[in-house]
């Protein structure tokens, strides 16, 4: 299986929450409280992603975190490579040289394509993006809910591709 590592995942749900206060500035307690994230954790979450120049800090009385420029302007790639380092599915699609096997690889293309693909999906789907799904879904036979966006048709948007999955005869699927 492949995902992203729990810290990452806490990273996003930090990150939104931050988001969701554009001009305040939360202690660690209050993001604590309002992720039910434990506070040693959302402090060394928002220590990595100060580090990424993410989230600005403030000292004082007063002090605490807001998001360093708008919630459009940061990827969700930014938060992944925050956490986890560089985005690669494997050693060969981050650069040459890792792999005494690279002269030989059948497959070194195809994977620095999937990489690729991956790559931009991620740099899609903006943090302001993640905001909107933050929000309660109604009851799924509630006619007013809110349709939410598939990780699917979010990555085959971002590879310029159709979102299910295509049949022998071409038709796309869910």
């Amino acid at each position: 299986m492949l995902r992203v590592s729990r810290l990452t995942d806490y990273a996003t749900v930090v990150m939104t929450c931050i988001a969701a206060h554009p001009h305040d500035v939360l202690s660690t307690g209050q993001i604590a409280d309002e992720t039910h994230l434990e506070l040693p954790t959302v402090s060394k979450l928002l220590k990595a992603l100060g580090h990424a120049t993410l989230v600005e800090s403030f000292r004082g009385v007063n002090g605490g975190y807001r998001l360093a420029r708008a919630a459009a302007d940061i990827s969700l790639a930014e938060i992944v490579e925050a956490l986890e380092g560089p985005i690669g599915m494997t050693e060969c699609s981050l650069a040459d040289g890792h792999c005494d096997r690279e002269s030989q690889c059948g497959v070194r293309g195809s994977w620095q394509q999937v990489n690729s693909v991956l790559d931009n999906a991620l740099r899609a789907v903006s943090l302001a993006d993640m905001l909107k799904t933050r929000l309660p879904v109604a009851e799924s036979g509630d006619p007013a809910a809110p349709k939410k966006t598939s990780p699917r048709r979010i990555a085959a948007a971002a590879a310029g591709a159709p979102a299910g999955r295509s049949n022998a005869a071409g038709v796309t699927t869910e």
